[in-house]
C-alpha cells in the first residue's frame, strides 16, 4: 500500500503532517510493505481556492490512501472518485500517523469534516 502524507518541510518520517492537503509544499509517499519513502513537490501548489486538482498535486504518483489534517470538500470528492481512501491525521509526524493507520486507529474523512478555506487547522 502507498500512502501520501502532505508535508511542508521534508524531514522524512519525522516530518509533521500538514494541516491542509492543497497548501502542502510536498508529499511524502510511504510504501507500507517496506516503509520506503519518496518526497515529491506539490505540482498544484498555486491553485485558486476551490480549484484543487489532487491527482495533479500528486504529480501522477498513484497512492492508495492520503493521511492529512484537513482537506476541502471539492478535493475530497475528487480523491474519493479516484478510489483513494482519505484519513484524518492527528497532530504529529508521518511516523506517528503511519503507526496509527497500520493499527486501524485513524478515521476516514467525512464530508462534514472538510475545510472551507486554505487556512483550516485541525
Amino acid at each position: 500500500m502507498q500512502i501520501a502524507f502532505p508535508i511542508n518541510e521534508d524531514r522524512g518520517m519525522a516530518s509533521p503532517v500538514h494541516d491542509h492537503f492543497g497548501t502542502a509544499n510536498y508529499f511524502l509517499i510511504v510504501k507500507t510493505e517496506d516503509d520506503g519513502v519518496q518526497t515529491i513537490a506539490n505540482a498544484d501548489l498555486g491553485h485558486a481556492h476551490g480549484q484543487c486538482r489532487p491527482m495533479s498535486a500528486l504529480g501522477g504518483h498513484e497512492v492508495d490512501a492520503i493521511v492529512v489534517g484537513g482537506v476541502g470538500a471539492g478535493a475530497l470528492r475528487k480523491i474519493q472518485a479516484g478510489g483513494i481512501r482519505t484519513y484524518r491525521a492527528v497532530a504529529g509526524s508521518v511516523s506517528e500517523n503511519l503507526s496509527l493507520i497500520k493499527a486501524g486507529k485513524l478515521p476516514e474523512f467525512l464530508m462534514t469534516q472538510t475545510c472551507s478555506g486554505h487556512d483550516c487547522h485541525h
